[in-house]
């Protein structure tokens, strides 16, 4: 049987906190509706952290709810992927440390890497080409966490895009010849033009911290340069996922027809139409994350999990994963579920 590597389990961590539709519609003082938060931005309610949910822990917890799920012993794990985001307890930490020390896989290393939004299908594709290069390396956990909804202004109009972000922890451990749930071709654009179009823009080097704007820096995760990455997006984006899909497609010798489940990060309600329609699938084919927000990177482990759960995928199923990060970062990969055949 040829070598192959697949998923052998996720974990998800959520915090206790909410915020509704209603309350994102109070934050822009009556701007948006709240039946346009819903209707319009697709979302019914998000998970807000707490003081103690930083996002070393969460990824942390959701890693230890990815072990409770499979079994897996922590001292099997080889490497630690950690897809947690720059916002975290303490900068210049390594987060990818700090879930080993919590998770007790005392004979793995780790690693931090950042790709925003697209995290996870960039470090699935880095541990596939790693589980099959090296010899000495059997397992991987991808985990991290996210809460960069922390940096959002409400009462800023131009950040409407980013009103659904919202906050936890996922984790996902991968097998090399698990010879189940084998994760096959994925592909990856990026677009550097527009990396300082969006981000928070105060609190690094070039523009630091003060007494004067300390309340406004908490606040100013912005689209530092709105009109480009808008007209940017509206020539591009949608053409760079199709060309992400096709290509993990072919990659995986497989074609469009063969989608059964679109495993789609959370976007504007039409916007989730639209890809559905263009992919030739219905809306039971997708889950919708309507109750959660945009949990960054955790999208696609949370969508797939629930997937899973509700049997929309099933033996057999071949499921796309796609996603988006600023920056700009288009990404998507193919997983077949279920256990493969000789």
């Amino acid at each position: 049987m040829q070598s192959n590597v697949g998923i052998v389990g996720f974990g998800i961590y959520l915090p206790e906190q909410t915020m509704s539709a209603k309350e994102i519609s109070d934050a822009t003082q009556g701007v948006w509706t709240e039946e346009a938060v819903v209707d319009k931005l697709g979302i019914k309610t998000k998970y807000i952290a707490s003081q103690a949910d930083g996002t070393q822990e969460m990824g942390a917890l959701a890693a230890l709810d990815a072990l409770k799920n499979t079994g897996v012993d922590p001292l099997d794990i080889d490497v630690i992927l950690c897809f947690g985001e720059e916002w975290k307890e303490y900068p210049l930490t390594t987060s990818a440390l700090y879930i080993q020390d919590r998770i007790g896989a005392t004979n793995a290393w780790g690693i931090d890497v950042q790709n925003r939004c697209c995290t996870t299908i960039t470090t699935m594709k880095m541990a596939k080409d790693m589980l099959l290069a090296d010899p000495d390396i059997n397992t991987i956990l991808i985990a991290g966490g996210y809460r960069n909804g922390d940096f959002v202004d409400y009462t800023d109009k131009d950040m409407s895009m980013m009103y659904n972000l919202s906050a936890g922890g996922g984790a996902v451990i991968l097998k090399k010849n698990h010879n189940e749930n084998v994760l096959m071709g994925s592909h990856i654009i990026s677009d550097g033009s527009l990396s300082r179009t969006a981000g928070v823009e105060i609190g690094g080097t070039m523009n630091p911290i003060s007494d004067a704007n300390i309340n406004e820096a908490y606040q100013s995760l912005r689209l530092m340069d709105a009109k480009k990455m808008k007209d940017r997006l509206n020539a591009v984006s949608m053409d760079n996922w199709y060309k992400c899909i096709d290509r993990a497609l072919e990659k995986s010798k497989l074609t469009r027809s063969d989608i059964d489940y679109l495993n789609i990060l959370h976007i504007k309600r039409s916007g989730h139409r639209a890809m559905l329609k263009d992919l030739n699938l219905n809306e039971d084919q997708s889950i919708y994350l309507e109750d959660y927000g945009h949990l960054g990177q955790i999208d696609q482990i949370l969508g797939l999990k629930l997937a899973v759960e509700s049997g929309q995928v099933k033996d057999g199923s071949i499921v796309c994963s796609i996603a988006a990060g600023i920056g700009y970062v288009w990404a998507a990969d193919i997983v077949k579920w279920g256990p493969i055949s000789e």
